[in-house]
């Protein structure tokens, strides 16, 4: 291969040098993301290289530079904060291509919602018109019929990384599971009659699974979504995954290093605070007072009271 002047080939071809240069401002930028374990990965690439150019000084530079991104690791994990995600949608003919596409976007750490809803709704709003732009505020399902055909809509809704349970094997740290990720969730409360909210008994809960076409960290901050899947929890559902998260709360507070007292507080009062509406008493009362008459119903029933074992427990 012949390179050129810079001594980058054409095409996807690179001399050593160009590869070499390459992979260290990779290297560089992940550790600026503070993505240390992705240095690490770049410099597995880069050590047999050096290394069958017996090249001591670019070895020494760079397992130092290892030793500095594992340090951080070590002493920096759980406070790294990798990005936000928003998935935003849009409707109406003013979009063109756009209309009725979804795409999920990767904002700065700790981005609100107001802030992406006012940064897009100044950008569309300027290209359309503040008049013709309108911001849906709620994250329900849109129905085209209802919409008016001279306006441009955008749906923003915050979403989070989503996992199965098998793969919370391998996601472990707290970088596996903001690193490769492809499938987001949001939430919607609903009761049959049409209210957002009701009580224990009537509440469902609609939870929105989206998969994009590539895996963030991606070159571009929006990725298009290529599937949507939904799923209905019952009020007893619902119960379960309160009453589990609240567990894992728990579970959190006392095991903390170092120990918290003032979060442990904050969390047994949410959790067991009489003043607390809706909270594991009321859960008990509604759910588990009497035996439910539905036979589909047992095996949620005993989810929740094993739920409460593992609460008391705690």
């Amino acid at each position: 291969v012949s390179p050129d002047e810079e001594g980058i080939c054409s095409g996807k071809y690179f001399t050593e040098a160009g590869l070499v240069g390459l992979l260290e401002q990779a290297a560089a930028s992940f550790s600026m993301a503070g993505m240390y374990e992705a240095v690490n990965e770049v410099y597995k690439v880069l050590i047999p290289i050096h290394e069958a150019n017996r090249d001591a000084k670019k070895l020494s530079t760079i397992h130092g530079k290892l030793q500095e991104a594992f340090s951080k690791i070590v002493h920096q994990d759980g406070k790294r904060m990798f990005g936000t995600y928003f998935r935003v949608g849009f409707y109406g003919t003013k979009f063109g291509d756009l209309d009725e596409q979804e795409f999920v976007y990767k904002e700065p750490a700790i981005t609100k919602l107001a802030e992406i809803s006012h940064r897009l709704e100044g950008f569309y709003g300027e290209r359309f018109g503040e008049d013709v732009l309108e911001v849906i505020k709620d994250s329900n399902p849109v129905d085209k019929c209802k919409l008016d055909p001279n306006k441009a809509y955008i749906q923003i809704t915050y979403v989070e990384p989503y996992f199965d349970t098998y793969e919370m094997k391998d996601r472990i740290t707290y970088f596996d599971k903001n690193y490769n990720l492809r499938r987001f969730m949001y939430c919607t409360p609903f009761t049959l009659d049409g209210r957002a909210h009701g009580e224990l008994h009537e509440q469902f809960k609609r939870k929105t699974i989206l998969t994009t076409s590539h895996a963030f960290p991606y070159i571009k901050t929006r990725i298009n979504v290529i599937h949507k899947e939904e799923i209905i929890l019952t009020p007893i559902e619902v119960a379960i995954e309160d009453m589990q998260k609240k567990t894992q709360e728990l579970a959190f507070a006392t095991h903390q290093e170092p120990a918290d007292p003032k979060m442990l507080q904050m969390v047994l009062q949410g959790s067991v605070g009489t003043t607390v509406n809706q909270g594991p008493l009321e859960v008990a009362q509604v759910f588990l007072s009497e035996i439910p008459n539905d036979p589909k119903l047992f095996r949620h029933h005993n989810k929740l009271r094993l739920c409460f074992k593992d609460f008391t427990k705690r």
